[in-house]
């Protein structure tokens, strides 16, 4: 009779599988269709094996220039304003869906911007309540939310963040499987609030330097500084112009997921082509956070990867050499001592 254990376990690390696949998911919001535009009114293809969305169904008129309005919600407001904002939740799978929505809360840490746990809220959570939390959607069918986000009057100078949830459950937790498989995507909030007009973005590029990843791959890092007020995610493009024999390569889009606070300096990587030739290369760097576009240009050279590790040499231990010395002169003398040992040793290294 075969273990029922054996056949438990398979489950449970499926299970733990795809929530690490979710996981991941949300941490890159560009694997998860939140980009919805204002003018979508039918649902994204299915994505291989089932997902739901979440976007925009509505840019405010002074930020229709904004491209990071377009994707995330992104203001600035005074105290004691109530604005809406109206949400677009997508099932991109062929099987129905029962769709949880609420807020949670969010901060920029060590760059990146970063998710506080599953139904942990914030002070910006608190002020957003959204008028369905529940949606029952058929397959690739999507329904519209409407968020309100009421800020008090007595709230403080200052940007705060949240997320925008959409969660779907796949079974419940039970004696054969003791995981339940859960997929969420969001919309970022990224809201400042103050007296007067908002205040300026910028950003400031500083330097630009090849480098080689301990696994062999080129790429180059630019150093960012966030000059402004408000946080940015700086991404863009690099080219490489006349570089030898007067090739030119790219552009080559930067990593995403760099988040920067106001004050903070980070970095923004570029991975390079693995065929590239070495030598000196003008470069043209483009990076854009919302309406602030800025470049850079210069000259950087492309040298060979990183030497490989030195074979370790061997060291004798002083001690082991005050030991070895002694064993030779000891082995010497049992030789002069004794010739008929001589003579065995003569024969038995000449046999065949």
């Amino acid at each position: 009779m075969p273990n029922p254990l054996s056949r438990r376990r398979p489950r449970v690390s499926t299970a733990l599988g795809r929530l690490v696949a979710a996981a991941l998911l949300l941490a890159v919001p560009a694997l998860a269709p939140v980009a919805a535009h204002a003018d979508a009114t039918s649902p994204r293809p299915a994505a291989p094996g089932g997902r739901i969305g979440i976007g925009l169904a509505e840019i405010p008129a002074s930020r229709i220039d904004d491209p990071r309005a377009r994707v995330y919600i992104d203001d600035h407001v005074n105290p004691g304003t109530t604005f809406h904002r109206r949400l677009k939740v997508y099932n991109i799978s062929a099987k129905p869906r029962h769709i949880t929505l609420y807020a949670g809360g969010a901060a920029i840490k060590d760059h990146r911007f970063t998710f506080a746990p599953p139904s942990t809220g914030n002070e910006l959570a608190s002020w957003i309540t959204l008028d369905r939390t529940e949606l029952d959607l058929p397959p690739y069918r999507n329904a519209l939310v409407r968020a309100t986000v009421a800020v008090p009057s007595y709230a403080t100078e200052g940007e705060r963040y949240a997320v925008i949830w959409a969660r779907v459950a796949t079974g419940k937790p039970d004696r054969r499987a003791n995981v339940a498989l859960v997929n969420q995507v969001g919309i970022r909030a990224y809201l400042h609030v103050g007296p007067g007009g908002e205040p300026p973005t910028d950003f400031a590029i500083g330097d630009v330097r090849p480098e080689t990843t301990a696994d062999g791959r080129r790429r180059v890092v630019a150093a960012v500084t966030n000059t402004g007020h408000r946080a940015i995610d700086p991404q863009g493009e690099l080219s490489l112009l006349e570089g030898p024999s007067s090739l030119n390569a790219g552009p080559f889009p930067t990593t995403r997921g760099t988040t920067l606070a106001p004050g903070e300096r980070g970095q923004v990587a570029v991975p390079l082509g693995a065929h590239l030739p070495d030598g000196p290369w003008k470069y043209r760097l483009t990076l854009q956070s919302g309406r602030v576009t800025r470049t850079v240009t210069g000259v950087l050279r492309l040298g060979p990867g990183p030497a490989p590790p030195a074979r370790s040499a061997v060291f004798w231990h002083p001690l082991a050499l005050l030991l070895l010395v002694p064993a030779g002169l000891a082995g010497v003398a049992l030789l002069w001592l004794f010739p008929g040992l001589r003579r065995r040793l003569r024969i038995r290294g000449t046999a065949p």
